[in-house]
This record gives structure tokens, C-alpha cells and sequence, in this order.
């Protein structure tokens, strides 16, 4: 077992192209995890192992490696940056202890940078910042610095400064060292060398270590009296501050370099033991008691407490699921029997492994602070939590992800594949949860969901390529929702007298709007018939046939979101009542409730970022608002233009061929899901017409 105050669970987020992957391999290369450190553009990284990974030159999932680094044991995981596999971020931020964000030196913060922060916002996640492709045409490091401050609201204290830019870039200024580390030569064969600033670099640097002492100062009372009577503070000191400032999110220490001329990479590695939290650093994690779910619990970071580890990511297998499992409390082992709290089942957890992206070493057992991944669970899905089935059981809260917003129907090539289909599709829902199928009970079609088109895409390409199942598929459309406006009541019955055992069940209940908390589903039933009028088992069953009947709606069958079901009153008989019975008086008192409700049609609005050069920025405006879009802000970045605007998913489909053919190629964009909002009333006819 690890010394914990050594162990660093962290992921690398940032912008797509800001150079994360390239990131990831310099510094599995500078570890010695790996001796040859592969490229993006030839499809030969580590942790972009998937083969539609290489082919596009993106990360699609989510990697774990474990790297070494002096004394310390490195758990990394390096995330997507394409916003259509935003829920591989989501689930790795959830588990990790502290991040790296990499930006680009030019464009400085970006769309998907905008997206990561908020996420590592949301699970209070640490974070330092690697300003990379200082190398590049344009490069800017002050510029991309003053972009934290004003698009992020955060707080960034640079511990590093350039030497020159572009092809001037020579190194940089370690500020806590004060000394200058230049590089020599190209490739893996690069050396870094520390020496004296140089003097035309003098000025700047003493300037920029006086801000740090600075800011730095206002992180520790000790430290502003030494700062307060001119003293200035020891290497030791100011690092012990900028820990415990970022440790608070109260700073972000800032790092410059290239990752792929293989500079700056061993410093952020420096930084990731320096700055950012073992497994003891990070506050207790909290879930609530499995029987009752008002207590709340805590669990602290010690291998000798009760088991709690969270299931964060399942990846589908023909030979078996793997199951990534961060373990926040006790000791999981391997052969063990654990409990599925929030299922209450028991599961057989037989082998285990410490990853390093597609190869697995085997491990007896993981500690607390540890990231594995286990095989042989049944019943266990994304989000679950893992206890000792003893006792001492906890459930952590959920991992939350967004509403599905596209979808598209596919069908087997041949009709005899259709249950193997199905299956492929089980197998791929069960490892992404951001994307799902169902069946269409009016068309008979097959539709499949997710969070964009590149996502389906890809969805598509593995059910042929990793699941032998050759698919023909259809148009992409928009994944529409509804939702009701008012509260209604209404009564559902089931009497049927037939000889013998008849059916008896009589239910009133109520329908509202309902707002989810974070982490919460966007169904809610609850009981509020006297005690004694109905058997549990007949509530129960109510609770199930009303669930069912609100996850389609009534205007066109669309999914039902955000809506609470009340159980108010019922009746049953001594002889002819089921639960059967009850289940079906209740799906039909929700079905006649839904439709005196004020049901509308939600459609998904997203946010859209157009950067252009100036001489397209009329046009690209003004085709943006022939598609119903709002335009929230427009700014300048490194000489374009950037636009802002909130615009619905249905308007967008095809949006990248109109960018390009109204800017000649110069203009790019990023979209993301922003909210789902109620249809205008000419619009939804349209959509319910063609329905």
C-alpha cells in the first residue's frame, strides 16, 4: 500500500486541439511510463488507443494511467475535449482530486475550456494551468493569462514566464527558482538547462516575481507580515502557500511550454506533486444511509474504514464489462463479495487492475485514494456505489449527466440481426450514459440518442466495427421533450368482474411541474394516502405503473421530463385487487392527469461560439439569427471575432458547411447543449404536424 500523502488522482481537460493528448504523452514519456512517446497526427498515443480515435485524431474516451514521478504515484486520466463527449469529463471530474487544464497560448481560453471549468467548478476540483503551444504563430502567454481572469473568473498566479514567443520561444523563467530554464535541441533528445536570467529578461522577471510575492501573500497571514516589512519569502515558503491557496481554489498556479517541441512537461509534473491534493488533502466524501436517505454520512480517506468506492465508468466488452472504480474509504479485494447499495444487491468483484490505457496489470487489492478498474459485476451501472455487504453501507450521490438532444433511427442490414442489435445496443447504453435507444411504438423504429452528431456517429461505427452488427441509418433529428405547466388531478380505475378472481384497484393522484435538484432524477412520486387505506406492495405498484406512464408524454409521444406524480387517495377490494391491477389504474389516471396539464414541446437550445475573422463577422451574424438564434455577446480574441449566441438544436443541423462557405474556410465553431426550452407555438405545430 502507497503512502496516501503520495498518491495524485488527476485528469488533463481542456479546449479540443489545445494539445491534451499530446500533453498526456510527454509526460508518460518524461515518467519512463513509456520510452517512445507517440503523435496525435500519426495515431500512435498512448491513451488515444481506440481505433476511431486514431483515425480522427481526437479523444473520444476517456484513458487511465498509472505514471511515477520521484516518490510520488500518479493516477492520470485524459479526457475528451470534443463537447459531444462531454460526459467522459463530467464522470472523471466527479472522481478525481485535481485537474490540469491545457490551454492554447494563442487562442487562450475557449469554448470547451468555458465547459471544463464549470464542471471542475461543480465538483470543487483543484486545478493548475498549462498554457501551452507556446511555439505557435500568434502565441500570447499574458494575453491568455488576463482570459483566465475575465472568461473564467478565476484566479491565476503564473509561476512561469516566457522567454520570447512564436519562433523566439527559448524557454521560460522559473519565478519560485528565479532562475531561466532554456531547451536544446528537438524531439525526445531535448535538454533543458537552469542558469542565470538572462539581462534582457532581467526586468520582466524581477517584475513578474513581485506580483507573485503579491498574491502570494494574500494566500498566507505569515507570509503578508514578511511580504508587509519587505522581507521576501523562501522557495520553500512560497510554495507551501501557492499548495495551500490552490488546494482552497483560491489560485491556479499558471505554466507555460510546448508539449509538442517537449518542453515545460516535466515542470507540470513538478507542479502536479507540488500543488495539487493526495487522496488526505481532499474533505471527506458524503452519501447518505442506503435505508434512509435524509442521514447523511461521511466517509474519510482511510484504507482501514468501511468500503465505499464509486463505479464512475463501465467500457463495453464482448469478453466482459470493465468497471472503473474510485475507492474513497476501506479496502476492496479482489475475489471479495461487495454490495450494490443503491440496488441492494450482492455482487462477486473476482479480478482487478491498475490500468495503463488498453494494458492492465492485475492487483490483489485497491485503497482507499485508488483508481482501478474490476470485471465479473452484473447488476452494476454507471454512478453505483460499492459497500461491504456487512454493513456500514453508504450511498454516494450519483454522477449527474445532461438530456440526450439528437437522435437518429437505425435498423440491421439484415432483419435477423435485429436481436443482436438490440443487444450491441445494451451493451453500448450501459457504458455511456448519455446515450440510449428505444423503440418507437408507432413507426417500429429502432432510435438511438445522444449528445450530438459526431457522437452517434461513432456510436454507429462501433456496433459494426467492435460489435459485428452492419446498421442502415437514418436522418439525424432533433430529440424533442415535453413537459407540463400546470397541476391536475385525476382518477384511474380497474374493475373487471369475469368469474371468479376478478381485477379491483381505484387511485387518485396528482401531476405538477417539478424542478430536480442537482443529481437528482427528473421523476418524483410520492404517497400521501392515510396509513391503512392501501397494502404497501399496491402503492409500490402505483409508484411503477405511474414512473412508466410519465416517461412518455401525450403530444407526441416524446419523453416526459421534470414532472412529480402524488399519490392522494385509493381502494381495494379484499379478493380481486393485484398490484398488476394497481399498476395499470395508475398508468391511466396519469395518462387522463398529463393531458389536462398543459403539456408543451421542450426543444434543446444550445450554445453556440463562432470565432471569425472580421470580414465574415456581418454575414455569420446574420445567418445566425435566420436560425432563430439570440446572440448573447460578441468580443475580440486574438484579432477575430468571437460570437455568442443561444440557438435551437433543430436550426443548427448542417451548420458546419454554412460556416464554412460564408467565411471561405476561416471561420471555426464549437456548440454544446445549454437547456431544453418551451417550442414556440408555430414551431411545435410544425414539428407535432409532421409527427
Amino acid at each position: 500500500m502507497d503512502d496516501l500523502s503520495r498518491i495524485r488522482n488527476i485528469g488533463v481537460a481542456a479546449h479540443i486541439d489545445a494539445g491534451k493528448t499530446t500533453t498526456t504523452e510527454r509526460l508518460l514519456f518524461y515518467s519512463g511510463t513509456i520510452h517512445r512517446s507517440g503523435n496525435v497526427d500519426e495515431g500512435t498515443t498512448t491513451t488515444d488507443f481506440d481505433v476511431e480515435e486514431q483515425q480522427r485524431g481526437i479523444t473520444i474516451y476517456s484513458a487511465a494511467v498509472t505514471l511515477k514521478w520521484h516518490d510520488h504515484r500518479i493516477n492520470l486520466i485524459d479526457t475528451p475535449g470534443h463537447v459531444d463527449f462531454t460526459a467522459e469529463v463530467e464522470r472523471s471530474l466527479r472522481v478525481l482530486d485535481g485537474a490540469v487544464v491545457v490551454f492554447d497560448s494563442k487562442e487562450g481560453v475557449e469554448a470547451q475550456s468555458e465547459t471544463v471549468w464549470r464542471q471542475a467548478d461543480k465538483y470543487r476540483v483543484p486545478r493548475i494551468c498549462f498554457m501551452n503551444k507556446m511555439d505557435k504563430t500568434g502565441a500570447d502567454f499574458h494575453h491568455a493569462v488576463a482570459t483566465l481572469k475575465v472568461r473564467l473568473h478565476a484566479h491565476p498566479i503564473p509561476i512561469q514566464i516566457p522567454m520570447g514567443a512564436e519562433r523566439e520561444f527559448r524557454g521560460f523563467i522559473d519565478l519560485i527558482r528565479m532562475e531561466a530554464v532554456t531547451f536544446a535541441g528537438d524531439g525526445p533528445s531535448t535538454k533543458l538547462e537552469r542558469g542565470p536570467i538572462p539581462a534582457a529578461f532581467a526586468a520582466e522577471a524581477e517584475k513578474h516575481r513581485h506580483l507573485l510575492e503579491e498574491k502570494v501573500a494574500e494566500l498566507d497571514e505569515a507570509l503578508l507580515e514578511k511580504y508587509l516589512e519587505g522581507e521576501r519569502p523562501s522557495e520553500s515558503e512560497l510554495r507551501g502557500a501557492l499548495r495551500k491557496g490552490t488546494l482552497a481554489r483560491q489560485c491556479q498556479p499558471v505554466l507555460c511550454g510546448s508539449s509538442l517541441k517537449y518542453v515545460g512537461v516535466q515542470h507540470v509534473l513538478d507542479a502536479v506533486c507540488d500543488f495539487l491534493p493526495s487522496p488526505l488533502d481532499v474533505p471527506p466524501i458524503e452519501g447518505s444511509d442506503p435505508q434512509d436517505h435524509d442521514r447523511r454520512l461521511k466517509r474519510t480517506c482511510d484504507p482501514q474504514g468501511p468500503l465505499a468506492a464509486l463505479v464512475f465508468k463501465i467500457v463495453a466488452d464482448a469478453h466482459g464489462d470493465l468497471f472503473f472504480v474510485r475507492v474513497y474509504s476501506g479496502t476492496l479485494k479482489a475475489g471479495s463479495r461487495v454490495l450494490n447499495a443503491g440496488r441492494d444487491k450482492k455482487e462477486n468483484l473476482p479480478r482487478m487492475f491498475r490500468m495503463f490505457a488498453k494494458r492492465r496489470e492485475q492487483v490483489d487489492a485497491a485503497y482507499a485514494g485508488d483508481i482501478v478498474a474490476a470485471i465479473g459485476l452484473k447488476e452494476t451501472l454507471t454512478g453505483d456505489t460499492l459497500c461491504d455487504p456487512r454493513g456500514d453501507g453508504v450511498l454516494l450521490e450519483r454522477i449527474e449527466f445532461p438530456e440526450t438532444v439528437i437522435s437518429m433511427a437505425v435498423e440491421p442490414q439484415s432483419s435477423k440481426d435485429r436481436d443482436k442489435l438490440i443487444h450491441a445496443l445494451g451493451m453500448l447504453s450501459r457504458s455511456d450514459p448519455t446515450f440510449n435507444f428505444r423503440n418507437n411504438e408507432e413507426t417500429g423504429q429502432l432510435l438511438i440518442s445522444g449528445m450530438g452528431e459526431l457522437h452517434l456517429e461513432v456510436m454507429c461505427h462501433r456496433l459494426e466495427r467492435d460489435m459485428g452488427v452492419p446498421v442502415r441509418v437514418g436522418r439525424p433529428r432533433v430529440a424533442y421533450r415535453e413537459a407540463i405547466t400546470q397541476t391536475a388531478t385525476a382518477d384511474g380505475q380497474l374493475i373487471r368482474q369475469t368469474g371468479g378472481k376478478g381485477q379491483y384497484a381505484v387511485v387518485s393522484l396528482q401531476v405538477e411541474p417539478f424542478t430536480p435538484l442537482p443529481g437528482q432524477e427528473s421523476h418524483a412520486f410520492e404517497s400521501r394516502v392515510p396509513a391503512g387505506k392501501l397494502q404497501p406492495e399496491y402503492i409500490r405498484a402505483a409508484e411503477l405503473g405511474a414512473r412508466e406512464a410519465t416517461y412518455s408524454g401525450v403530444l407526441g409521444a416524446y419523453p416526459l421530463i421534470n414532472v412529480k406524480v402524488t399519490l392522494l387517495d385509493g381502494a381495494e377490494h379484499a379478493e380481486d385487487s393485484s398490484e398488476v391491477a394497481f399498476e395499470s389504474a395508475a398508468a391511466i389516471a396519469v395518462h387522463k392527469a398529463l393531458e389536462q396539464a398543459g403539456p408543451v414541446l421542450l426543444e434543446p437550445i444550445m450554445r453556440v461560439e463562432v470565432v471569425t475573422p472580421e470580414d465574415y463577422f456581418g454575414a455569420i451574424n446574420g445567418d445566425l439569427m435566420t436560425r432563430r438564434a439570440v446572440i448573447t455577446a460578441t468580443t475580440i480574441r486574438a484579432g477575430n471575432h468571437v460570437i455568442e449566441a443561444e440557438a435551437p438544436l433543430a436550426a443548427m443541423f448542417g451548420y458546419s458547411t454554412a460556416v464554412r462557405s460564408l467565411s471561405q474556410g476561416r471561420a471555426s465553431y464549437s456548440m454544446e447543449p445549454l437547456r431544453y426550452e418551451k417550442m414556440p407555438p408555430s414551431e411545435a405545430e410544425k414539428v407535432l404536424g409532421a409527427y
